[in-house]
């Protein structure tokens, strides 16, 4: 299994906050995410199909330290609001299974599309950066859907604690997507059926894969020599109170249309 460093999966300068963390300011609701970083992008952007009908908006978008966008994500449903349950008293699980019995909750998913990169050079010369994986689709969603659950009633510190040790555990899952928890989900991206790696855990559930090329052949999300193909891109994404099951995944024509 090819790993990724954490630097290179973030996609991040040292020190950016992961969507909905800790150290995210608060937004009032209705507040408009900027276009910018997103329309930067040298690769299309994923979400939802046409068959979700809900409520669609953006997050934020990844860096690379010469400031060239990395990964981003956008969500569907309504934005999540962090747990408050109690420390040692943990939140009942959500549950789904493949008729899509949902348990009560917030209903929301996270698409996050990462940039298809090879082995390379660090922006100041000094170092080389591993290629982006799928494994990196899987770390950022798994690292989202923490972002989003932390015990917001626990002590700063311990919270702090609380974060990084299931960030650490969730970078170590998606390090190993052959093994369990991880199990095989057939979803379609752009109309085709494409593999995805598929966890639950009490917070919520996390998926990970990639998408074809643009250029119509392959789905391992890597470079391509094909016309001007500038290859596929690895597809991570999170929710809860939506099932996974049934879902679909397509290029984001318009992405404007997030902003509401």
């Amino acid at each position: 299994m090819e790993t990724t460093s954490r630097a290179v999966t973030a996609g991040a300068s040292a020190g950016e906050a992961l969507p909905g963390g800790p150290d995210e300011p608060e937004r009032a609701p209705g507040d408009r995410r900027p276009l910018d970083g997103y329309l930067q992008a040298a690769f299309p952007w994923y979400g939802l199909d046409a068959t979700f009908t809900g409520r669609r908006w953006l997050l934020q978008v990844g860096t690379a330290a010469d400031g060239t966008v990395e990964h981003g994500a956008t969500g569907h449903g309504a934005e999540p609001t962090l747990r408050s349950g109690r420390p040692g008293r943990p939140t009942k699980p959500d549950r789904f299974d493949k008729a899509g019995t949902l348990s009560d909750g917030q209903r929301f998913s996270v698409v996050v599309t990462v940039a298809s990169r090879p082995v390379r050079r660090s922006a100041d010369g000094t170092g080389v950066l591993e290629a982006t994986s799928v494994s990196s689709a899987a770390w950022l969603a798994g690292a989202g859907l923490l972002a989003c659950t932390w015990p917001a009633r626990m002590e700063r510190a311990l919270r702090q604690n609380w974060l990084d040790q299931q960030t650490a555990l969730a970078w170590e899952l998606a390090d190993h997507l052959d093994e369990a928890p991880w199990t095989t989900l057939s979803l379609p991206v752009d109309g085709v059926s494409a593999d995805f790696r598929y966890r639950e855990s009490e917070y919520g559930w996390v998926l990970a894969g990639s998408a074809p090329h643009a250029c119509g052949h392959g789905g391992d999300g890597g470079s391509c020599g094909t016309g001007g193909c500038a290859g596929g891109v690895h597809i991570g994404a999170y929710g809860r109170g939506m099932s996974a099951y049934g879902m679909g995944f397509a290029v984001i024509e318009d992405i404007a249309s997030y902003t509401g």
